[in-house]
């Protein structure tokens, strides 16, 4: 189960991150909210309709900047879980943030494919999560059963210290909110 899991976040993620082509501002009206995420926190991205027709790990391929993320699913074998039904939320990390890790921990975690697995599917979380639906202070529970938690400050969204910089990109299989850090789960 835990390993279907980790396949789904990582899934998740490595379309989230490829999902930076396409923006949307659906809102989810189940969920409640104290702090409505600004629409200031997304950085507008070329708008492709194509998105909403392709599962999270295409529409990552496609946006071309999540060429370290699709590695890294491959490498743990997620793509087929990210490719799934899902519907999934990936916090995805982009190049730039995986190039920003400490010199051979990106090595280290291709050599691990569990460590691996286990940290994508941090990025990741079950079902649909639009930015209206995060509120400051909110945990949401990843794939991997570990909770990182969302601060709202003003027109900044942060999932632990990762800044969201696209949000709402919709798939076919779930949402994407591009990050600028690679989020790490904690020690246990």
């Amino acid at each position: 189960m835990r390993t279907r899991t980790a396949l789904k976040v990582a899934a998740a993620l490595f379309a989230g991150t490829l999902l930076f082509a396409a923006c949307s501002s659906d809102s989810d009206d189940d969920a409640s909210t104290t702090t409505e995420a600004p629409a200031e926190t997304t950085t507008t991205v070329a708008a492709d309709d194509a998105a909403a027709d392709q599962d999270i790990v295409e529409t990552a391929v496609a946006a071309g900047d999540f060429t370290t993320l699709a590695t890294a699913l491959d490498a743990a074998g997620l793509t087929e879980t990210l490719q799934g039904e899902g519907p999934f939320t990936v916090f995805a990390p982009t190049d730039d943030a995986f190039a920003a890790l400490p010199a051979g921990a990106l090595d280290d975690l291709l050599a691990d494919p569990e460590a691996l697995a286990n940290v994508l599917t941090y990025h990741v979380v079950d079902g649909d999560v639009m930015s209206t639906a995060l509120s400051d202070g909110m945990e949401v529970e990843a794939l991997n059963g570990d909770t990182p938690t969302i601060t709202i400050d003003g027109d900044t969204v942060k999932v632990n210290d990762a800044t969201v910089t696209t949000a709402d990109i919709e798939t076919s299989n779930g949402v994407i909110h591009v990050i600028d850090t690679v989020l790490l789960p904690p020690a246990n």
